[in-house]
């Protein structure tokens, strides 16, 4: 685990040395182990680098005896020893048992094209300097961030905004339609990025950089995927079962202390009793607890410690987690209405203590329909029968944050007259489109994988894992898995009322049905009563700051009265108040030069 800088100019010209070491140090959290920069004329390729395989020869970059390729990688190859043989048998053999340089060995003998070959989560860059060319690759679902700017002339990128603030060349100003999405999703959906000018590379895909331009190429399109039917459960049950194993036997290759996070939910518990069958020792597990019942998972993760005979570590804290937010959005660079980052940060520092790794149960509830909303969407049947227009416009509204009219009610003039054309279903649109083959329940799954997923929920892991130097891994997103789950027919996910039904069924003979069947608890903690309460002070004054930060974009008016209707007990405005309040601490924290101060791990 790393994180990767770079940048590619097109006439030749090269940004300075210090620039090149700003950018890495402005991600040191995610590689504090190492630093590595290969410049040429024009061009150059950097990471911070978590030693986590191969510890004394896993330098980066990585680069050809020619001196012609250079290699830098954000992420695990976790089939790396597979790949290794191979590049061996074919008369290339790696020199080290780094995973990065099996990536080097591939690409001499093959190009670009070897991609499809990597079972892993990573973001990539190669330099080519016989094609006068970079290369950068993102995976498959997007597991690992990659950020790039061009202006014509630079390309620059990055794992994080901060690194591109830093080698000052990208303007902080705000994408105002960028801003639009997020009140719509509750996160600002890839491409787009809060900053005018930033954009995601996206999940699956390799842009190959040239002096005459840029051209990106999708590599792996998991709407390529056709549905199968006729088989019968115990046959999906196996192969459920089969694949989650292996992807979780993958993922326990590396050369450190490793762990897992365990809530006692059935995706953590699954993948800790698939880890305990693969390794000797107990199993490291990792979770939080709080004095509310309603939040607190700890005696479920202690049920599922007990069953498995895990080394289990539990912290009970504070709810009251709010001082955290200004350092969880530093790490995220963008405005994310999802307060369960928190926690998620607390988890991650607790497990830093012990452990470099560890793995978790993301990914699960995107692909086999694991969240409330589906079944509460579902239940009528209506959603059968409507027309696409009509079923796609549904589903969209029901996960959609603000409507449009109350966007606009919080806009300036001045605003609302620029965003008036602009429509937040033209970013789903196109991912209902892809996936017309596949019945309404799996459209509806395809769309959260690429616009939640990656737009909020993997972001989680990532950064507050990183924040503390742990690196996350997703056994539920192997690729095997994905495809796995979008041939299997849509009512085997959602039946009678029952989320996840066959992987359920698939995992109560190891996790028990106790577990297996317990109802989902979210992993959050309850801001929306805090703001009603003690903390009502608190709200008040971020959504005050925030009119008098952004007076030409937003209605201070309508902002308060938002906040004195959920204060004042008329209407729950819990999520609109959080997605409001964390663009104030974005404005605040948001890609600063520095962390916060006294509340996190300094860099």
């Amino acid at each position: 685990m790393c994180g990767i800088f770079g940048y590619f100019h097109r006439d030749g010209y090269s940004l300075p040395q210090d620039k090149l070491e700003a950018m890495g140090h402005a991600i040191r959290h995610r590689g504090p182990d190492d630093q590595g920069i290969h410049a040429v004329p024009g061009a150059a390729l950097g990471n911070q680098r978590l030693s986590i395989i191969d510890l004394q020869g896993g330098h980066q970059p990585f680069v050809s005896d020619d001196g012609q390729i250079v290699v830098v990688q954000n992420g695990e190859i976790f089939n790396h020893i597979e790949l290794a043989e191979e590049v061996a048998k074919r008369g290339n053999p790696c020199r080290t048992h780094s995973d990065t340089e099996v990536l080097l060995r591939l690409y001499e003998l093959e190009g670009i094209g070897f991609l499809n070959k990597l079972n892993g989560m990573f973001a990539i860059a190669i330099h080519d300097a016989r094609e006068q060319a970079m290369y950068i690759v993102r995976d498959r679902i997007g597991v690992k961030p990659l950020y790039v700017y061009d202006d014509g002339k630079l390309v620059a990128y990055s794992s994080e905004i901060k690194s591109l603030l830093r080698a000052g060349v990208v303007r902080q100003d705000m994408d105002e339609v960028a801003f639009h999405h997020y009140l719509t999703f509750n996160y600002v959906p890839a491409p787009y990025t809060i900053y005018r000018g930033v954009r995601h590379l996206m999940p699956g895909t390799v842009m190959k950089i040239t002096r005459e331009g840029a051209t990106t190429t999708r590599w792996w399109n998991l709407a390529d995927v056709q549905p199968v039917h006729g088989r019968s459960e115990a046959e999906w049950i196996e192969e459920f079962n089969s694949i989650l194993d292996d992807a979780v036997r993958l993922r326990l290759r590396c050369d450190v202390p490793f762990g897992a996070f365990l809530s006692g939910g059935v995706d953590s518990s699954t993948v800790v009793g698939m880890m305990a069958r693969h390794i000797d020792e107990p199993v490291k597990t990792f979770c939080i607890g709080f004095e509310d019942p309603r939040y607190d998972e700890a005696p479920f993760a202690q049920s599922a410690a007990n069953r498995f005979g895990t080394n289990h570590t539990m912290e009970r804290v504070l709810p009251d987690m709010l001082s955290l937010w200004p350092l969880a959005t530093y790490h995220c660079d963008q405005p994310h209405g999802d307060v369960s980052f928190l926690p998620t940060y607390r988890v991650s520092q607790l497990a830093a203590k012990h452990v470099k790794v560890v793995l978790t149960g993301d990914g699960a509830d995107e692909l086999f329909a694991g969240y409330d909303k589906y079944r509460n969407f579902f239940a009528s049947g209506a959603a059968e029968h409507a027309s696409a227009e009509q079923f796609q416009r549904a589903y969209f509204d029901s996960i959609s944050l603000f409507t449009d009219s109350g966007k606009h009610a919080l806009y300036t003039p001045t605003l609302a007259r620029t965003l008036s054309g602009v429509d937040s279903f033209d970013v789903a649109r196109p991912y209902f489109a892809e996936v017309q083959h596949q019945d309404r329940i799996n459209q509806a799954l395809y769309l959260d994988m690429q616009l939640l997923l990656s737009g909020n929920n993997l972001v989680k892991p990532d950064r507050m894992g990183m924040a503390v130097s742990l690196e996350a891994r997703t056994p539920f997103l192997d690729y095997r898995m994905m495809e796995f789950a979008f041939r299997m027919p849509g009512h085997l996910k959602l039946k009678d009322g029952v989320t996840k039904y066959l992987y359920k069924k698939a995992v109560a003979p190891l996790i028990g049905e106790e577990l297996a069947y317990r109802r989902k608890q979210m992993f959050t903690v309850p801001v929306g009563e805090w703001f009603k309460t003690d903390r009502a002070q608190y709200c008040r004054d971020h959504v005050t700051r925030l009119g008098i930060s952004l007076p030409n974009y937003l209605n201070a008016e309508a902002m308060n009265d938002l906040a004195d209707e959920h204060v004042g007990r008329r209407t729950d405005r819990t999520r609109e108040l959080r997605a409001l309040i964390a663009t104030e601490h974005w404005l605040e924290n948001g890609a600063g030069a520095t962390p916060p101060s006294g509340t996190g791990r300094a860099e």
